[in-house]
């Protein structure tokens, strides 16, 4: 049943480890300088959840002074590595951006990575916010990123400390499809790449998510269409991930949303639901 866990909760990351799965959350604030670490929940169907509160050491980012929020996670070699947004930087003059943490454990703790921000400044216009990280069926974790109406994609190096340039060169190619916000998310099935992105304002039921199809995990078809959008049972519903239950061909969509008509910012609720294919395609989702 929707909400999933009582609290204030929003951009939530899932998945699937070590018997359990995980949904990684911004402790959402209207004041944004109380989302100063990040929760975590687990469950082993779906149902009960346990809340792991405060899953990163901030003594090792001393420099995080405003806010952190929007989490992504992927195992890599038997380690976990997470990424999320930092001090929410106007400028490359601020300090802070997209942090990576570590862990043996998926509820953590989880310490600095690599001692300094991973992302610290603006990189084709795109703000170091709304990370998500995928790991294709070779192995290889890209990195998906950026508000601002602009979205980055890159390819993290075997340390997960840095990146594994494209033929031009670049670490970084700009990837943002049509009606971009931000928030993305990629998912893969059956050997075609589902791109999801928000678009319209957090604060309010304007938000909603978008999905296109490709056959590439970096060339994105920018030409997508609404999967989940205020309904009469709430609004604006956006910043999603997924969760494949293991050996089948069931999917969730996890995702935050608002009560209808609540005017406080930060007032955001978490929520799963079905996410449904037609063939090669996401079919809009039924908020419930």
């Amino acid at each position: 049943m929707n909400p999933i866990v009582e609290g204030w909760y929003a951009d939530p990351e899932a998945r699937y480890y070590e018997g359990r799965y995980y949904i990684y959350v911004t402790k959402s604030f209207t004041d944004r300088t109380g989302q100063m670490n990040i929760d975590a929940f687990s469950s082993t169907d779906l149902v009960q959840w346990e809340r792991h509160p405060d899953i990163i050491d901030m003594s090792g980012y001393p420099y995080v002074h405003k806010a952190v929020w929007a989490p992504t996670i992927i195992e890599k070699d038997s380690m976990y590595y997470l990424v999320f947004a930092s001090n929410d930087i106007q400028s490359d003059d601020e300090i802070g951006g997209l942090e990576i943490a570590v862990s043996a454990s998926p509820a953590g703790p989880f310490t600095n990575h690599t001692g300094k921000t991973l992302i610290d400044r603006f990189i084709n216009y795109a703000q170091p916010i709304d990370a998500h990280l995928f790991k294709d069926d070779d192995g290889t974790i890209y990195l998906y990123y950026g508000g601002w109406e602009h979205c980055n994609a890159a390819r993290m190096n075997e340390e997960m400390n840095g990146f594994v340039p494209f033929e031009n060169g670049e670490n970084f190619k700009l990837i943002t499809p049509n009606n971009y916000v931000e928030g993305p998310c990629m998912l893969k099935r059956n050997g075609i790449y589902h791109f999801m992105w928000s678009e319209g304002d957090w604060i309010n039921g304007t938000y909603h998510v978008w999905a296109s199809s490709s056959t590439s995990p970096v060339e994105i078809n920018p030409d997508g269409r609404v999967i989940l959008e205020s309904s009469d049972i709430a609004e604006g519903p956006g910043h999603n991930g997924y969760i494949h239950i293991d050996g089948s061909d069931e999917w969730r969509i996890v995702y935050h949303r608002r009560i209808i008509g609540d005017r406080e910012a930060g007032h955001r609720i978490l929520c799963i639901d079905n996410l449904n294919f037609r063939d090669d395609e996401i079919i809009p989702v039924v908020m419930t």
